[in-house]
């Protein structure tokens, strides 16, 4: 099935250039349209996902879509699905292998049923697309379809690929080997890193860093009371005397020693105002490292002694104080994901496992995706109050996740996946965990950035003048308009 996305009223460019952090950005981007929307003229290019919540594409895609109608490129946006439940298990597992992850093999039939939903998929989108509009394909879920229109129609078509990994493996041979049929199609190929380009695509492709929106309501300033209003509206903390006037349509919910999830207030707040608090918020994936950061902050708290003797008084009580938080979306309503509940499920069956004493210290929310905009306002708020973001991938494509703190200011530890290396050069922009799937680098890492936070707080200085240089929409859009003139 195809579903077409309506894109919400958002800010415009003159809005964004009032800002001015990003009047020289703004002005950029409109130079660049004036000499590539006429050759996209009487063309609608169509972005093509497999998702419109849950993960950085989907919250990417709306401000981008909204900002090429602007600036004169029609733009919309089709979301692939099929009740073929076992299409996206393969889809994950090609997920997977790109990143080095599983067994190196496909499964008999695996092949018929992606031709099967690609099939179905592009007789479903033909009617959509008119002669000389512009196919941008995201990822593998939509690749086959993408492929079939482009052999049909001749459209120009673009394969935008998210994920990716910087060693040869029998894995990575896999998938590409099984992707390859369908990616010798597309005209053009744009990945976010040179080691991604599989050799398929190696004389035909672009490298373009995903770009934030500076004015989405994760990404944008918040006052004070407006913070205080979403962690009352999403029972994050507990409520005052006058509760908000308007409550949260569904409430962040907390892993209970029991293994129940119930309000995240429940049997209290748990600090995230007055404890040091260290955060990751991703999607339940394996491939996120959310096992070893869970082990890495555990062996902290189990031998405190040995890590606050790095530092000094104040650093023993933050180590004492200090909560690990662990948030991601509910992972029912993310349809292209079926690993998301075994994920959750494994770190559920940890924290059960662990001393009540230690147990307390760590939070493990469920957030809730009835409300894109109220998932977005938890998200920033928790970014916002923590002291340290995590984002302890074993594998990245880029990881949104960890420049969206940097934008907000708030100090920030990463894995060396090949992804987060493109953001964070570290002791600059923050620290950075050399092997993910070690809980002793993870903990002697995270201690370390804590244990200095004079160092802490100017390396988060630099990381949000990253951003603002390399790391926003504006930027993305430029070279987006660079490709799109070209592939026509």
């Amino acid at each position: 099935m195809i579903e077409l996305v309506q894109i919400p009223e958002g800010p415009g460019l003159d809005d964004y250039a009032a800002s001015m952090h990003l009047t020289d950005a703004v002005t950029k981007l409109r130079e660049a349209a004036r000499s590539a929307a006429p050759k996209l003229a009487g063309r609608t290019v169509w972005m093509v996902n497999s998702t419109a919540k849950g993960g950085g594409v989907a919250e990417m895609l709306p401000r981008m879509v909204g900002l090429l109608n602007e600036i004169g490129v029609r733009t919309r946006w089709a979301v692939i699905g099929t009740d073929r439940t076992p299409f996206f298990d393969l889809t994950k597992r090609l997920h997977n292998l790109i990143h080095g992850a599983g067994k190196p093999e496909l499964r008999p039939g695996d092949r018929q049923l992606f031709d099967e939903v690609g099939a179905t998929l592009a007789s479903e989108m033909k009617p959509h697309l008119a002669p000389n509009d512009i196919l941008v394909i995201h990822d593998p879920q939509p690749a086959c379809m993408g492929a079939l229109l482009k052999r049909e129609l001749g459209l120009p078509t673009v394969w935008r690929c998210h994920i990716g990994l910087d060693q040869d493996l029998p894995q990575t041979r896999a998938a590409w080997g099984f992707l390859a049929p369908y990616l010798e199609a597309y005209d053009h190929a744009i990945f976010t890193a040179p080691e991604y380009i599989p050799p398929v695509h190696a004389d035909r492709a672009s490298i373009i860093h995903p770009g934030l929106d500076p004015f989405t309501l994760k990404n944008r300033e918040l006052s004070i009371p407006e913070l205080m209003n979403i962690l009352y509206s999403a029972a994050l903390v507990s409520p005052p005397k006058e509760p908000p006037a308007e409550s949260f349509c569904a409430v962040a919910e907390r892993l209970q020693p029991d293994g129940s999830f119930q309000p995240a207030t429940t049997p209290e707040s748990f600090g995230v105002l007055e404890r040091p608090i260290i955060m990751e918020v991703s999607r339940w994936d394996g491939l996120k490292g959310w096992v070893p950061l869970l082990d890495g902050f555990v062996a902290i708290k189990r031998d405190l002694e040995k890590y606050a003797a790095a530092g000094d008084a104040k650093h023993r009580r933050t180590l004492r104080l200090m909560r690990l938080v662990m948030a991601g979306p509910d992972p029912a309503a993310v349809a292209d994901d079926p690993e998301a509940m075994e994920v959750l499920g494994q770190l559920v069956s940890r924290y059960r496992g662990l001393d009540p004493a230690i147990q307390r210290d760590i939070v493990l929310l469920s957030l809730p995706m009835k409300s894109i905009p109220e998932n977005a306002m938890m998200v920033a708020a928790l970014q916002k109050c923590s002291t340290v973001v995590v984002q302890n991938s074993i594998q990245e494509g880029f990881g949104l996740t960890a420049t969206e703190p940097m934008w907000k200011g708030t100090p920030t530890l990463v894995s060396s996946a090949c992804g987060l290396r493109q953001q964070v050069r570290p002791g600059e922009h923050g620290l950075m965990i050399q092997n993910p799937e070690d809980p002793a680098d993870v903990a002697n890492t995270l201690n370390q950035l804590l244990a200095d936070p004079p160092r802490r707080a100017a390396m988060a200085r630099n990381a949000q003048r990253r951003v603002r240089d390399e790391f926003l929409v504006f930027t993305q859009l430029r070279r987006y308009l660079d490709v799109l003139s070209n592939v026509v």
